[in-house]
């Protein structure tokens, strides 16, 4: 699969391979930790941001509209995703760049809470920018919970670590530049806590979890689904088909078991936080 194929959207994303590769991503099984740490109640409004394909919030969703006024509204940058989470019923859905929202794109704002799973690590262009975002649809007093990948995250306890290791080292002995192309923001908690106390937040929960991750289409559907157009973006398509082969073959003596199973290793930074009143 290349960048040239249409199953990518023009921000590179494809749903398509999101469900065929990452649906460990809205699996009940890694999102009840962060769900109940959000613990949404009916009536509320709340604000998925990165919302992706929408499963996550449609199950907040069920929640909210047990009462009246109860809302949840999903913004995601790729156009992809925001047509399968409307496909999905996901009514209020808008494509937007979390890093610089523009709300005046939808009647919506002041909402109780911001909620994000498995996108913040993906806003390395300006991470405060996405809490200045969260700051201008969110009420005073309003919370932010958030789980995303934290450092040692591929990247960083050592099986998702090699995957970012081995991908730098294969774009490297190219002549690429990896650094310049990483395109992945895994922040420790220190470094997070700190930019939530500069953008006026008071940290809560803030925590580190290691999290064995299943890939039921394998590291070379990770790299198809995460990796192809994005950090291999500027490859030629025999360059990233050739570091895709490598990084796969590299892995395979400590990600994949004898019976062919792969696997990985996730580390989450998950939080939640309250907005100061002025």
């Amino acid at each position: 699969m290349t960048p040239s194929e249409s199953v990518y959207d023009p921000q590179g994303w494809s749903a398509k391979l999101y469900h065929k590769s990452a649906a460990f991503v809205y699996s009940s099984a890694f999102t009840a930790p962060i769900l109940d740490l959000l613990a949404a109640q009916p009536g509320e409004k709340i604000i998925d941001l990165g919302c992706g394909s929408g499963e996550v919030s449609l199950l907040i969703e069920k929640i909210v509209k047990q009462s009246p006024g109860g809302l949840v509204v999903g913004v995601d940058s790729s156009e992809s995703m925001i047509a399968k989470s409307k496909e999905c019923g996901l009514e209020h859905a808008f494509v937007a760049d979390i890093q610089n929202l523009d709300m005046t794109m939808t009647p919506f704002n002041k909402f109780d809470a911001a909620f994000s799973n498995a996108a913040l690590h993906w806003c390395k262009r300006d991470p405060a920018g996405v809490l200045e975002s969260v700051k201008k649809v969110l009420k005073p007093g309003g919370r932010l919970v958030v789980e995303m990948g934290g450092i040692h995250n591929s990247i960083g306890t050592r099986a998702l670590q090699c995957v970012r290791s081995h991908l730098h080292r294969s774009l490297k002995a190219r002549g690429y530049d990896p650094v310049a192309v990483d395109p992945w923001f895994f922040p420790s908690v220190e470094d997070y806590t700190k930019l939530l106390i500069d953008a006026s937040f008071e940290p809560r929960d803030v925590s580190l979890t290691p999290r064995v991750t299943p890939l039921a289409d394998g590291v070379r559907g990770w790299l198809e689904c995460f990796a192809r157009t994005s950090i291999l973006g500027t490859c030629s398509e025999t360059d990233a088909a050739e570091i895709i082969d490598e990084v796969e073959d590299a892995l395979r003596v400590d990600c994949q078991d004898t019976s062919g199973n792969w696997a990985i290793m996730y580390t989450r930074l998950r939080f939640s936080a309250i907005l100061k009143a002025n």
